[in-house]
C-alpha cells in the first residue's frame, strides 16, 4: 500500500514514467500528450514502421501533427519501441489496443490479453495499470484481474487497475484528448484516486465513477445512443424511400425545434473503431445473461443493411436511364468511413465497393487520405478527379463527404450523381443530375 501512495506523490511531481501500449489512433495522442505534460513516457508498439516515425518525429495520424512528437522527442519526454521488456520500467501502463469483433461477431480479446499478458509478465509493487480499450461491463474486473493477480500481487494493495474508456473522434478539430472530459472507474477506491491523477495534468475534467464496471458501460452506453438513433435515422431515410419524400429536408426541418430532439444523419452505413462495434459487445454480453437487447439487435440489423440499399438505389439510379449496372462505370467519391480521415476500418464504402463489383461494374474511386482501396480481389489505386474521369463515369456515387472536394464543378461535368451525404446541398446548378439516398 505504501508504494500506491507513493505513486500518487510522484504521479503529483511527474517522476512516473508513462507506458502507452498501441500507438494508434487512441495511444498515439494520448502518449503525446502525456509527454506535453512533461511526464516521460515510452509507447509500445509492434508495427515498427509506427516505431521508427515515433523515432524520427513523423506523425502517421492525421490530428497528432508532426511538430508535437518532433517536439517532445526533443525535449526527450517520449521514446517508442516494441521491446516489451521495457513494461517492467513505467510506473504506470495505458493499454490502448484494438479490441475488434470476430468474423461471428463474437468480442475479440486476443489483442488485450496479449497485452496484459505482457504485463502480468513484468508487474512489480506499486505500478497502476489503466485499460482503455472498449469492452464489455465487467471485462477488467473477471477476466484481466485475475490474470494480473496470478502474478502473486494483489490489486489495492500492491499494484493498481482502472478502466478509463478512450473517447477519440478522429478529424474533430474540436475535441482532443485535453478537452474530452476523461471517465475513471478503477478496482478499489485508491485505485481510482490514482487513475484520476495520472489523466488531471492532460485532460481538463476528470470523472471518477464508482468501479471499472461503471466506467465500461459508460463507454458503451455512449456508443449504443449514437448508433441506435443512426439507425433510426437511416430507418427513417428508408421510409422516405418508399413515401417519395427527401429524407434531409425532412430532418432539417425537425432540427429547427429548439427542444427534444437531436439531429442524427442517415448515410451508407456505420464504420470506424466505434459505433459499429460497441452496442455488440453490450449485446454479447446481455445475451450471457439471457437479457435481449432489442434496440441494439434491430439498429444494428438496419445500420448493416445500409451499404446494400445503397447499391440497389445505385441500380435504381442507373436504371431510370436504361442502364444496367453490369458494364456501367461506377466512380466512388470517398473510401474512407467518415470525412477528412484515412481510416478504413468497417467504411461501408467496402460493402458497397464488393456489391457492385459483383454486379459487373467497372470501379473507380477518388479519396485524398487513401491512396489505396483493398478489397477481397481487387485493389484500387485513387484517380485524380480530371474532367475526364468525371465525365466518363456513368454514375458518381458520393460515399463520404471529405472536405476540399468542389461538388459544384463534380455536378457540372457528371451525367449522374447518387448522394449519400447530402454532400452536395450546397449545389446551385444541375441539380437534375443529383439522386440522394
Amino acid at each position: 500500500m505504501s508504494r500506491l501512495r507513493d505513486l500518487g506523490a510522484r504521479i503529483d511531481a511527474r517522476q512516473t514514467r508513462i507506458g502507452v501500449m498501441g500507438l494508434g489512433y487512441v495511444g498515439l495522442p494520448l502518449a503525446v500528450e502525456f509527454a506535453k505534460a512533461g511526464f516521460p513516457v515510452t509507447g509500445f508498439e509492434l508495427d515498427g514502421e509506427k516505431v521508427r516515425a515515433v523515432l524520427d518525429g513523423r506523425s502517421y495520424i492525421e490530428d497528432v501533427p508532426a511538430a508535437e512528437i518532433a517536439a517532445v522527442r526533443e525535449r526527450g519526454h517520449l521514446v517508442a519501441t516494441g521491446d516489451m521488456g521495457e513494461l517492467a520500467g513505467c510506473d504506470v501502463i495505458n493499454v490502448c489496443v484494438p479490441t475488434p469483433l470476430t468474423k461471428t461477431k463474437d468480442p475479440d480479446f486476443s489483442f488485450m490479453a496479449a497485452a496484459v499478458e505482457e504485463i502480468r509478465k513484468r508487474l512489480r509493487g506499486g505500478q497502476l495499470v489503466i485499460l482503455g480499450s472498449t469492452t464489455y461491463p465487467g471485462t477488467t474486473h473477471e477476466l484481466f484481474l485475475p490474470l494480473l493477480e496470478a502474478s502473486g500481487l494483489r490489486v489495492g494493495e500492491d499494484f493498481s487497475l482502472a478502466f478509463a474508456p478512450e473517447r477519440i473522434d478522429p478529424a474533430n478539430k474540436q475535441f482532443k484528448v485535453r478537452n474530452v472530459p476523461k471517465v475513471v472507474g478503477g478496482e478499489t477506491p485508491l485505485c481510482t484516486e490514482l487513475a484520476v491523477k495520472v489523466f488531471q495534468p492532460v485532460v481538463d475534467t476528470v470523472v471518477p465513477v464508482s468501479s471499472s464496471q461503471a466506467a465500461e458501460m459508460v463507454k458503451l452506453l455512449e456508443n449504443t445512443f449514437r448508433a441506435i438513433n443512426i439507425g433510426l435515422a437511416n430507418e427513417v431515410a428508408l421510409m422516405c424511400d418508399r413515401l417519395g419524400l427527401d429524407v434531409w429536408e425532412v430532418i432539417e426541418a425537425a432540427a429547427t425545434k429548439p427542444y427534444g430532439f437531436m439531429k442524427f444523419l442517415p448515410g451508407p452505413g456505420l464504420g470506424g473503431h466505434c459505433i459499429p462495434i460497441d452496442p455488440t459487445y453490450l449485446s454479447w454480453k446481455m445475451k450471457s445473461l439471457n437479457f435481449p437487447a432489442r434496440f441494439i439487435d434491430l439498429a444494428t440489423d438496419i445500420n448493416t443493411q445500409m451499404p446494400m440499399h445503397v447499391v440497389r438505389r445505385i441500380g435504381d439510379v442507373l436504371n431510370e436511364d436504361r442502364i444496367a449496372v453490369n458494364g456501367s462505370r461506377i466512380l466512388l467519391l470517398g473510401a474512407a468511413y467518415k470525412s477528412n480521415v484515412s481510416d478504413m476500418r468497417e467504411s461501408p464504402a467496402i460493402e458497397v465497393a464488393e456489391g457492385l463489383l459483383r454486379k459487373g461494374a467497372q470501379l473507380d474511386y477518388h479519396d485524398p487520405h487513401v491512396p489505396e482501396f483493398h478489397l477481397s480481389a481487387h485493389v484500387l489505386k485513387s484517380v485524380d478527379l480530371s474532367d475526364e474521369v468525371l465525365e466518363n463515369a456513368d454514375l458518381i456515387v458520393i460515399v463520404t463527404d471529405h472536405d476540399g472536394v468542389d461538388y459544384e464543378r463534380i455536378a457540372s461535368k457528371a451525367q449522374r450523381i447518387f448522394d449519400t451525404r447530402n454532400a452536395t446541398r450546397r449545389v446551385t446548378r444541375h441539380r437534375e443530375k443529383i439522386r440522394k439516398l
